[in-house]
């Protein structure tokens, strides 16, 4: 129990607790959006929109062809093997596509894992559609297991001529201990 005489520790701690949450707080909700900010401004980390894609009737541009290239990387700490089965599609503006990535778990327990994309150039993300992504959910895989995770999209019509490549990367990061119980034990 504390005495009287213990009031300038209890104060110091109210006041480490009171920077703890200051500090989470300013981390979660001003330096996410000033992040956003800056990288609009700046036309960098060209994330994909998280609006859903809706297909309208359109002919495929067989006239012009777009390269894709696929990069895969490990957040720090994160042991998965990842990466693209191909590095690089032709592509007709208007066609629907689809490649793999492949993971594999060298750990003995589950884990969980999440991609965040980004797109480059930039200003080639909104001309860039997934119909579907592994980004889209968490990726559970069981100890010493591998899988393959889909990627289907469409390269839009309107995307500017003078876009010849867009690169396409994604970095994975473990996300177990966020996910905590939920872990699946199959």
């Amino acid at each position: 129990m504390f005495r009287l005489s213990d009031k300038p520790v209890i104060n110091t701690v109210a006041n480490l607790v009171t920077v703890a949450v200051c500090m989470f707080a300013f981390v979660f909700v001003v330096m996410v959006p000033l992040y956003n900010v800056l990288c609009d401004a700046l036309g960098i980390n060209g994330k994909t929109s998280g609006q859903s894609y809706t297909a309208v009737q359109a002919q495929v541009d067989e006239s012009r062809t777009v390269t894709i290239q696929f990069i895969a990387n490990n957040n720090e700490g994160m042991p998965w093997e990842f990466a693209p089965s191909t590095t690089v599609m032709k592509v007709h503006p208007g066609a629907v596509n689809g490649t793999v990535f492949l993971a594999r778990n060298p750990m003995p327990n589950a884990m969980v894992a999440q991609a965040i994309p980004s797109v480059s150039p930039s200003r080639a993300a909104q001309y860039f559609h997934k119909t579907e992504c592994f980004c889209f959910n968490q990726q559970p895989l069981d100890g010493e297991s591998e899988a393959e995770l889909p990627l289907q999209f469409i390269v839009d019509q309107d995307l500017p001529r003078d876009i010849g490549t867009i690169t396409l990367s994604y970095t994975i990061f473990d996300v177990t201990d966020m996910v905590g119980a939920a872990v699946v034990a199959r």
